[in-house]
């Protein structure tokens, strides 16, 4: 993929985004050499993520340039979005003329409902694995998984990983290994439960029965966006 040209980049913000997997990405797709990186919601009305914490879009939906890269992050929000008509018409149309579509977590769900995974290797939260398969999607066991134009990473913090792949896509392995550096990024995690295959039995049991009901209502809005394609 070319390294030159001005590169219009964009992310989508929403109700109950995982702040996580717009900002981490953010962190490194931001200091890419001549960029813009949009933050676009539905409307500029700012949008409370899952915590609480308060975002801002700059630039709504429709305002919205053709992007070369289109960021979808996830988030217990996604439930919503994929019912969203509106949304889900705007990531098709991006993705319809983006260098690169880049799902990180459950957003890799709204891109299924926009039918953008159909025959696509994609990978998304451990959690919500299993749900891929209804839109058609390979689904893939790995941290960051690339099928031609489309990017996915897995769970939260591997949007960073996905971020750098894609920095790396855009603006070659030297651009992108700058950035990690600058950033500090060489992660030594305390534990060894940031997976279910190597997580504590007892923990990953109790994060399956804090996640259950969110995924029980999710599957079947899954369900519900699958028929619909």
């Amino acid at each position: 993929m070319g390294e030159n040209g001005h590169l219009t980049m964009g992310g989508l913000v929403f109700p109950r985004i995982d702040q996580a997997d717009f900002t981490g990405p953010f962190e490194v797709l931001a200091q890419l050499p001549d960029a813009t990186f949009h933050v676009i919601g539905k409307t500029t009305a700012p949008v409370e993520d899952s915590r609480g914490l308060v975002l801002t879009p700059k630039v709504a939906m429709a305002d919205a340039p053709q992007l070369d890269l289109l960021l979808v992050p996830g988030g217990p929000g996604v439930n919503e979005l994929m019912e969203d008509a509106e949304v889900l018409a705007f990531i098709r149309k991006q993705a319809g003329g983006a260098k690169l579509v880049f799902s990180v977590c459950t957003g890799a769900l709204v891109c299924g409902a926009a039918g953008l995974l159909k025959g696509r290797r994609a990978t998304t939260h451990w959690a919500s694995f299993h749900m891929l398969e209804f839109f058609g999607a390979v689904p893939v066991n790995a941290r960051v998984v690339t099928d031609g134009n489309l990017v996915c990473a897995a769970g939260v913090m591997s949007g960073i990983d996905g971020a750098l792949a894609v920095a790396a896509k855009l603006r070659g392995e030297f651009v992108a290994q700058g950035i990690q550096l600058e950033m500090q990024y060489a992660p030594e995690p305390p534990f060894r439960s940031g997976t279910p295959e190597t997580a504590p039995a007892e923990v990953l049991k109790s994060q399956r029965d804090l996640l259950a009901a969110l995924l029980e209502r999710r599957l079947q809005i899954v369900k519900r966006a699958a028929a619909r394609l």
